[in-house]
């Protein structure tokens, strides 16, 4: 027998870092699994992400915080089994207040690509403190970047099926645009070109003042890319900010 409850409402995603007894929670992320504008067609790995996520208050914030992230390591310690790590938190905003989706033990594609960007941190020396058990109660100081926007740049049929070879332009022109430019699935051919090697091929990340202004600037890059029957959603962020009409071509 399998029993399920619907939860209805926003999905949010969520990392901490923690060392077994302290830990710190970086700022939230929304990811767009469908494949298609306006949250159509079938789930995907996602399709671009951003962050903040303005539904995901400070207050709910730290209500999760209370009631999921204390309580889950808290109970791991208790079971013998003190976590050191990424605990990734996929959560549903419901009207009854934060729910857990699912647990993860690392980071997430395409989230983590809009929130380390935002912070100005020595990562190593972060996650060195949190393998060796040292991180502490101090809040991480807040981003120095306000909002960051990912855009996936997929293959045509993605993603009932991948297309691999397709020859890739533009990376040099977006990067000349001020966008950071993530491999997801890229090769180089027996020429030393780059190709496509996966249904998600690349992440577009741009960082903004706003959310709009990190909108514009990761669309903007991504229309210096190209391969093959390239696509990509026209509405990242549309839950936060009014739709965009875009073309993908």
């Amino acid at each position: 027998m399998v029993l399920e409850r619907l939860l209805v409402g926003e999905e949010a995603s969520l990392f901490v870092l923690t060392d077994g007894e302290h830990f710190k929670v970086l700022p939230a992320s929304q990811d767009h699994k469908r494949a298609f504008d306006g949250d159509l067609g079938p789930n995907t790995g996602g399709m671009g992400a951003y962050s903040p996520a303005p539904m995901a208050t400070p207050e709910l914030l730290a209500r999760t915080e209370e009631a999921i992230v204390r309580p889950t390591l808290a109970g791991l310690k208790e079971d013998g089994i003190p976590y050191r790590g990424v605990l990734y938190v996929g959560l549903m905003l419901t009207e009854e207040g934060p729910q857990v989706v699912e647990f993860n033990v690392r980071f997430g594609d395409p989230e983590t690509q809009v929130v380390l960007p935002r912070m100005e941190l020595d990562w190593g020396e972060l996650f060195l403190q949190t393998a060796q058990g040292e991180l502490d109660d101090a809040p991480l100081p807040p981003p120095a970047h306000p909002a960051a926007v990912c855009v996936v740049a997929a293959t045509a049929d993605y993603p009932r099926r991948s297309e691999k070879g397709l020859p890739i332009e533009g990376i040099e022109a977006a990067e000349a645009r001020g966008v950071l430019v993530f491999h997801a699935g890229t090769a180089t051919d027996a020429a030393g070109g780059l190709v496509t090697d996966g249904g998600r091929v690349l992440g577009i990340v741009a960082r903004g003042f706003t959310l709009g202004a990190a909108v514009d600037a990761a669309y903007a890059g991504i229309d210096a890319v190209s391969f093959p029957g390239m696509r990509y959603r026209r509405d990242i962020a549309h839950r936060a900010l009014a739709p965009k009409t875009r073309s993908t071509t």
